[in-house]
């Protein structure tokens, strides 16, 4: 059996790359300069030998800074260029490298340059806008003292913005018993005030002026007929032109600190006409003036933010670089002499020879008399997980990732997922008109997958494209189990020839009521299309896909299973095999197994036996008969074959039985003797060391250090891994139904969509209803069958894979190799 086992392979394209821990010892000269070159190689994965450290404590704390700030005055250069909405399309000729002390030089001049002129534009525009305001409020108060004027020449009076009068009665009356009085305006001392204010605060400021004055104020207004920029905000608000009317001092400082308040601009308006005529003329020159001001500000604003932009992208790249440099230089040590830095960290075991090629092509070009010193340490923790894959495999490997990150070497799910997710998506989702509308969409995604590669996409688009290969892989498996189904958008076709069935006589007209009779060889390929409409469609339909959702549960499991096997004997425990996997098969397959095997005898032979009464007086009375429920009833040979049943039956139960206290009992005690004869009996801990056990394999890692062994611990553990297993054998079975659940549920949804809304618009000879239906049909295939369903498949499929399969074998608490690369820093970034 040893001999069996040890000839079976090893699964090693199935499992991660095998990782080496590497120290490299880099002369200070040439630090910067190798790791560089690392990142541009992306294979090395560096371990933080400060992580005592804070940032601030660190060797090159200050270069990180000056990186961080660099970073932010390009994000400002960035968000000035947006604002400004020029498109700065990088140089195409080859820039010259550039210091980093020089970029840093650069960067603060232009950052000086552009703020002193962000705040000159915000001063002139500012005294533009007051100006613009002082223009309309000119206008449009005007008509309002030229009302008033004229009303006080009638009266005999006339309006000075500086007279008052000491007269007690003229704080407390009201204007109306002002005008009555037979004293003349200029006694009284009206005055106003002219302004104007954004349109949203015009009603709470005249009810507070109303208040402040009780009522001893007129107030007017008039729209600006124009929107002014707020300065602060740089949007464009709508306002409103007042002028108030008011007598007494107290009153005018009531007014014009409620101005303030509410941000309220006031400019003087002279009553005198000719003086309102200059003073426009002076404000519209000046308005003129600051415009051609304002646009050669805003053109040379502009060309010096061109001359950024130009170089913007490269620049950000450099800086993003140079501050992914010095955070793994941070992460290394000096030496005792100060003359070396010391770095730890994984790589692949097949990229060793790349890196040390890199090391010697960096010594070189930095001219460093000293070379790197690179050499493989001995592992003592467990390596990180590494998957090469390619753009086909990737999207199934980050489903698997979500799921948990695979341990070190552990088999690897996302193999065996490129294949089983999509059939499993199918067998849901199955309809070969569906299939195509998602084959289109997956062909529209490759298709302009270089465009859309380089383009910034949405998150759903940005999903969609990630996963393009994932959408043609179920696109193709669902056109399979479509034809095999034989819907198309729910219609069945005769695409493999004519049916099997035909009508029972000539008088027979309608084939659906009467019955079908059977006159030729089955259908050759999928289901026959006769069955579509006929009594028994839906019956015959349950109970092949119900039994066929139960066989490739089965085959799942089956599989976890034996990549559990896998596990084990590649790791070396060989508990795992004798304590876990024998009798997990064994109960599993003599269970669900002997299910699937009465499954296929039913399908071969035709038997009318019901497979529910069969299993369920498996339990009960294994040795009773079971009538007309028995798989071989009628053969000659039957009563030799019920024997042998009935001693299988039992056998199988008995096996079933005793596969449970072998999956319970076992395991824990072995590992207590083995702990009793690792450390003779002693009760007390392993001293903690950092070299590696003398019992464990060199080159092999070991998550941990030897702890104080804890029976019950184990043994409360590894029972309830047993109840696990053997409920979940049960549940995960049932679960499996879901494949017979949502592909009858689509097929069905996809009839009622067919036959009550095409059908029926259909058969009216209106050709606007026609239309109708034939939209809604189509917004109902679009949205809820190939969005929804699609959805609903796709999760469901999730949830068989990481359950009820990869519950089976997969540890997933491992974590990502996560090397040091450029490229990954620049995707982080964005």
């Amino acid at each position: 059996m040893d001999d069996f086992l040890d000839k079976l392979p090893q699964m090693d394209l199935m499992r991660s790359e095998k990782m080496t821990l590497v120290q490299l010892i880099i002369p200070v000269e040439s630090a910067h300069r190798c790791v560089t070159y690392l990142g541009e190689l992306g294979l090395l994965q560096f371990r933080d030998l400060n992580a005592d450290k804070s940032p601030f404590q660190r060797t090159f704390a200050n270069q990180v800074k000056r990186c961080g700030e660099m970073s932010r005055k390009l994000r400002f250069f960035k968000d000035q260029i947006d604002k400004a909405g020029l498109r700065c399309s990088p140089r195409h000729e080859l820039e010259p490298y550039i210091e980093l002390g020089d970029l840093e030089r650069q960067l603060a001049d232009h950052e000086h340059e552009v703020l002193e002129m962000n705040s000159n534009s915000e001063k002139l525009r500012q005294t533009y806008n007051e100006l613009l305001e002082f223009k309309i409020v000119l206008q449009k108060a005007n008509g309002f003292l030229v009302s008033s004027n004229a009303h006080a020449t009638g009266d005999e009076t006339e309006l000075h913005e500086g007279t008052y009068s000491n007269n007690g009665f003229i704080e407390t009356s009201s204007l109306l018993e002002q005008e009555m009085r037979p004293e003349p305006l200029n006694q009284s001392g009206l005055r106003f005030i002219s302004g104007i204010i954004n349109k949203d605060k015009l009603l709470r400021f005249e009810r507070m002026l109303f208040r402040a004055t009780r009522g001893n104020m007129l107030f007017n207004q008039t729209p600006s007929d124009e929107e002014i920029m707020d300065p602060s905000t740089s949007e464009m608000v709508e306002k409103i032109v007042f002028v108030v009317f008011f007598s007494g001092e107290q009153a005018r400082t009531k007014i014009l600190k409620i101005c303030e308040a509410f941000g309220a601009n006031c400019y003087p308006v002279p009553e005198d006409t000719t003086k309102q005529r200059q003073l426009t003329r002076e404000v519209l020159s000046r308005l003129s003036d600051l415009e051609a001001t304002l646009d050669a500000g805003t053109r040379h604003r502009n060309d010096a933010l061109n001359a950024v932009g130009y170089s913007l992208t490269k620049w950000m790249t450099t800086v993003r670089r140079e501050k992914a440099v010095y955070d793994t230089l941070n992460m290394l040590n000096f030496d005792v002499t100060k003359k070396c830095l010391v770095g730890e960290g994984w790589c692949p075991t097949f990229a060793k020879t790349q890196i040390h090629e890199v090391l010697q092509r960096a010594t070189f070009d930095s001219n460093s008399q000293v070379g790197v010193i690179f050499h493989i340490m001995q592992a003592v923790e467990s390596p990180p997980t590494y998957f090469r894959t390619n753009k086909l495999t990737n999207a199934f490997q980050e489903i698997i990732d979500a799921y948990g990150v695979a341990r070190y070497q552990e088999a690897n799910p996302a193999v065996y997922s490129v294949v089983t997710y999509p059939f499993l998506f199918a067998v849901m989702f199955g309809d070969w008109g569906h299939g195509l509308c998602l084959l289109l969409g997956a062909l529209y995604l490759l298709t302009r997958e270089r465009k859309l590669s380089s383009q910034k996409l949405g998150s759903f688009m940005e999903m969609l494209f990630g996963g393009r290969y994932v959408i043609l892989l179920m696109a193709l498996f669902s056109i399979y189990c479509g034809l095999i189904y034989n819907e198309f958008f729910s219609v069945p076709f005769h695409v493999f020839g004519g049916s099997a069935y035909k009508c029972r006589d000539t008088t027979c007209s309608d084939a659906y009521t009467v019955g079908l009779v059977k006159y030729r060889d089955p259908y050759p390929f999928g289901v026959d299309p006769s069955w579509r409409g006929s009594r028994s469609e839906l019956p015959y339909l349950n109970s092949l896909k119900m039994k066929m959702s139960i066989l490739l549960g089965i085959a799942q499991m089956n599989l976890g299973l034996i990549l559990s096997f896998f596990n084990a004997r590649f790791f070396g425990s060989s508990l795992d095999i004798r304590y876990q996997f024998i009798p997990q098969m064994i109960f599993l397959n003599s269970l669900f197994g002997y299910l699937s095997l009465l499954i296929i005898i039913k399908w071969c032979t035709g038997s009318q036996a019901d497979l529910y009464h069969v299993m369920i007086y498996m339990f009960l009375s294994p040795t009773e008969e079971l009538g007309e429920n028995e798989l071989f009833w009628g053969q000659p040979f039957a009563p030799s074959l019920l024997i042998l049943t009935t001693i299988l039956q039992i056998l199988l139960l008995l096996m079933a039985f005793i596969a449970v206290p072998w999956m319970l009992f076992p395991k824990p005690f072995a590992l207590r003797k083995i702990h009793m004869e690792r450390f003779q009996g002693r009760t007390y801990g392993v001293l903690g060391t950092s070299e590696v056990d003398l019992d464990v394999e060199p080159g092999s890692a070991r998550g941990h250090q030897e702890e104080e062994f804890n029976f019950s611990e184990i043994f409360v553990h590894q029972l309830i891994h047993s109840i696990e297993f053997v409920l979940g054998s049960v549940s995960n079975t049932a679960s499996y139904l879901r494949l017979w659940a949502l592909s009858l549920a689509h097929s069905e949804l996809s009839t009622v969509f067919y036959e009550k809304v095409l059908l029926l618009a259909w058969g009216y000879e209106n050709i606007l209803i026609r239309l109708i239906g034939l939209v809604v049909f189509a917004f109902a295939t679009a949205f809820i069958l190939l969005m929804m369903e699609t959805l609903s498949a796709f999760l469901h499929a999730l949830r068989l894979h990481w359950v009820e399969f990869m519950g089976k074998f997969f540890h997933g608490d491992g974590y990502k190799f996560k090397p040091f690369s450029f490229a990954l820093v620049s995707n982080d970034d964005e």
